[in-house]
């Protein structure tokens, strides 16, 4: 039996919440509402059979809000939430959620704060280790200049299971290469972290060509391996670099000579194993 296929990594929100400071009308075609009804029909397209559910807020609303909608969508596998890990009451606030079974991980939006270093400071340390007792992936939402602090993380947390979101959004769009490829390989060679195959023709913009891709997909694949890297497409971000089915299509491309064990790691075996992820049911047709 093949692994299930997973995207590992996309979106919903209703603009009506009001928590998502980053989304502006200028955001076009992003600023309306997303929901499972949207995102169904291309992954049965793409025989995709679960997904991955991240936040895009940083609110414990947004966290129900995700698991809300776990709680009713089969084919949401996971959900990726959030919580204020520099607080106090932070083991608190995930008790609050662990009658949840979906909820698999949690993300701070590190690429949004002024410190690179917020990661490594003493109040989050503690809430990080709240989240390490309890067996919950860590998703780091970072740029390049925020690689160098992974390792010193994973001293602090051996047992946190950690995935670098979209790739730590290298520059492609300019050309840009070293040193997030050098500081990158460093990060996969040291450590046991995953990283997300996503999020990157947003980063080349709307005019990325495959080979444009290639050289950072080929980074990819040679420092972390088949089975630590995770396809996720990032929906609905990635229609504005002319959406989910074209990149799906690029994938295949660029993954096309690796052997069939190894794209299924890739497409989804990765992806369960890192999230510990029990698909239910397939999407019909």
């Amino acid at each position: 039996m093949s692994p299930a296929r997973v995207d590992a990594h996309q979106h919903f929100w209703e603009l009506a919440r009001g928590d998502y400071a980053w989304l502006t009308p200028e955001l076009e075609p992003l600023y309306r509402d997303f929901g499972p009804a949207d995102l169904e029909p291309l992954l049965r397209q793409a025989d995709i059979e679960g997904t991955v559910l991240v936040q895009a807020a940083p609110t414990l609303a947004e966290t129900r809000y995700l698991l809300e909608i776990a709680a009713r969508t089969p084919w949401v596998a996971g959900v990726v939430g959030w919580v204020d890990l520099a607080a106090r009451d932070v083991g608190e606030q995930l008790e609050g959620f662990s009658d949840a079974l979906a909820l698999r991980g949690i993300r701070p939006m590190l690429q949004d704060l002024p410190d690179p270093d917020w990661i490594l400071r003493p109040e989050v340390t503690r809430g990080l280790r709240e989240v390490e007792a309890r067996g919950l992936r860590f998703d780091a939402l970072i740029r390049p200049e925020h690689l160098s602090r992974l390792p010193w993380l994973v001293e602090r947390h051996p047992e946190l299971r950690i995935v670098i979101d979209h790739a730590a959004k290298p520059e492609i769009e300019k050309g840009g290469f070293e040193p997030w490829a050098r500081e990158l390989a460093r990060v996969a060679r040291g450590t046991g972290i995953c990283c997300k195959l996503s999020g990157l023709v947003t980063e080349a913009g709307a005019g990325w060509s495959v080979e444009a891709l290639r050289r950072y997909v080929d980074l990819l694949l040679e420092s972390f391996g088949p089975e630590r890297l995770l396809w996720g497409s990032d929906w609905p971000v990635v229609e504005t670099a002319r959406g989910f089915r074209e990149w799906r299509r690029a994938t295949e491309i660029l993954l096309e000579p690796l052997a069939a064990h190894e794209r299924a790691a890739i497409l989804g075996g990765s992806a369960v194993e890192f999230y510990a992820l029990e698909i239910t049911e397939e999407l019909g047709e």
